[in-house]
């Protein structure tokens, strides 16, 4: 059985539930106040995912701080995405992934912008070292 049948990948509800599962998994945490008192509204039935906190009274859903906040994809494509990016060997095209995912070729060129970006480890000095110049010969 391919790692590609999962559930999470083919409907967005389970992708919701699979990614409160890592991300939230000591508890729901409000992420604007970092509250974890458990006094969360459940506000699902309006959008899924959706959350209110009951000490700063935000909304919130578990894509918020994360590579999926403010994305219009569905969450279980960016989840296909991620996978795709993270297990092939040389890398995967945002041609290919708007291929792929049926998305058009802007949003899968941001998706993998953003998704490379939070693999990034920030550990590379920028170029010509801390405020020096960048020289030609």
């Amino acid at each position: 059985m391919s790692v590609l049948s999962r559930p999470y990948f083919h409907d967005e509800a389970a992708a919701f539930e699979h990614l409160e599962s890592v991300v939230w998994a000591n508890g729901v945490t409000c992420p604007h106040c970092g509250s974890m008192s458990g006094k969360h509204y459940d506000l699902r039935k309006t959008r899924m995912g959706l959350r209110k906190c009951s000490d700063c009274r935000k909304q919130f859903t578990v894509k918020v701080g994360t590579v999926f906040e403010s994305a219009h994809i569905p969450l279980n494509k960016m989840l296909q995405a991620v996978y795709l990016m993270c297990a092939s060997k040389k890398g995967i095209s945002a041609h290919q992934l708007h291929r792929v995912l049926g998305v058009t070729y802007k949003s899968a060129w941001f998706l993998c912008h953003r998704i490379r970006e939070a693999m990034r480890s920030g550990e590379l000095a920028p170029m010509g070292g801390e405020g020096g110049m960048v020289r030609s010969r």
